[in-house]
C-alpha cells in the first residue's frame, strides 16, 4: 500500500488528530471541511451560500494539492445542521462539477463542528 499524507497551507489546518487528506493507491480520502479561512481563522457563519462557497474552496485547495480538480471527485458527502437549506446548498455545490457527476449523500446532523451549518468530505482518484 501507497500511503501519502497530503497538506496545504490553502486550506484550514487540522484542529485534531487527524489530516486534511491521504492518499492512497491513487484514490484521495479528504477530511470533512467546514467553513473556516486558512489564512485569518475567520469562521464564516449564518449565510449557508457563503459558507458552502468557502467550503468548497477549501476542498478545491486539497484537490489541487494533490494535484487533482473536481472532475476526480467521485464521492462527496455533505453533512447539514438543516435540510431546509438544501436547495442553496446545492445550487453553490453544482457549480463545481459540469458533467460526470460524483455519487453524493446529504445528512441532516445534530450538530457540526464549531457550530457551523454545512460540511463536505470527498473522496478523489486519478
Amino acid at each position: 500500500m501507497e500511503k501519502k499524507i497530503i497538506t496545504t497551507a490553502e486550506a484550514p489546518a487540522p484542529i485534531g488528530p487527524y489530516n486534511q487528506a491521504v492518499m492512497v493507491n491513487g484514490i484521495l480520502f479528504i477530511s470533512g471541511q467546514i467553513a473556516l479561512d486558512a489564512k485569518d481563522g475567520t469562521l464564516y457563519q449564518g449565510d449557508i451560500a457563503i459558507e458552502t462557497e468557502k467550503v468548497m474552496g477549501n476542498l478545491k485547495a486539497i484537490l489541487e494539492a494533490a494535484d487533482m480538480d473536481f472532475s476526480h471527485v467521485i464521492k462527496t458527502s455533505i453533512f447539514l445542521m438543516d435540510m431546509g437549506k438544501f436547495a442553496e446548498v446545492n445550487e453553490v455545490y453544482a457549480k463545481y462539477f459540469t458533467h460526470d457527476f460524483p455519487a453524493r449523500e446529504t445528512v441532516q446532523v445534530a450538530g457540526l463542528p464549531r457550530g457551523v451549518n454545512v460540511e463536505i468530505s470527498m473522496v478523489a482518484a486519478k
